[in-house]
């Protein structure tokens, strides 16, 4: 659920694609947060989460340059 919320951007797209509630997103992004603020790591924002996931191993950095996490005006030779 996070990583499709945090591709298409918002909750309501979220759940259309998930087949769930806007409701259901909120809930499962508070239980989400809750965890990592129990274990010491918080993640208040949208991009902390991006952060924790890509630090815990859920997310692969090079397979989000479609998002616009990559600057368009450098080009790879």
């Amino acid at each position: 659920m996070l990583l499709t919320w945090l591709r298409v951007g918002t909750k309501a797209a979220a759940g259309r694609t998930l087949f769930i509630g806007t409701a259901t997103v909120k809930s499962h992004l508070t239980r989400i947060r809750q965890k990592y603020m129990a274990v010491g790591r918080p993640a208040a924002s949208k991009s902390a989460l991006f952060i924790r996931a890509v630090q815990d191993g859920y997310i692969d950095i090079t397979e989000w340059d479609d998002v616009g996490l990559t600057d368009p005006d450098i080009t790879e030779d």
